[in-house]
């Protein structure tokens, strides 16, 4: 079978252990950040069909490594994550905004 999209480090050894082959090669960093998005897409969707915490999971590595990739870390994400949490709140109060008004109508 053909293909080409981003895998796991260990998938060529498990392929391999199964007795099976494959080729791989290694991306330059902007060939592999576009991968990571497009699996970022990828395992999102997942999610969404499958409602599964093990595609949320694997959703969450995308994360870590698109951060990596970026320059980042899990590390910081989560500290954005924790300071916009702090001035704007979560989404523990499951609330819906059905309607605004401007100050001057």
């Amino acid at each position: 079978m053909k293909y080409h999209k981003l895998i796991r480090d260990r998938i060529p050894e498990i392929i391999e252990r199964s007795g099976g082959s494959c080729i791989t090669r290694e991306m330059d960093e902007a060939e592999y950040i576009a991968m990571l998005e497009e699996k970022l897409s990828e395992e999102l969707a997942e999610y969404m069909e499958s409602k599964s915490m093990e595609e949320l999971a694997d959703l969450m590595e995308v994360i870590r490594a698109v951060a990596a990739a970026r320059g980042s870390s899990i590390a910081e994400v989560e500290a954005i994550r924790a300071r916009k949490a702090q001035e704007r709140g979560g989404f523990d109060r499951r609330l819906l905004l059905l309607q605004t008004q401007k100050p001057d109508e």
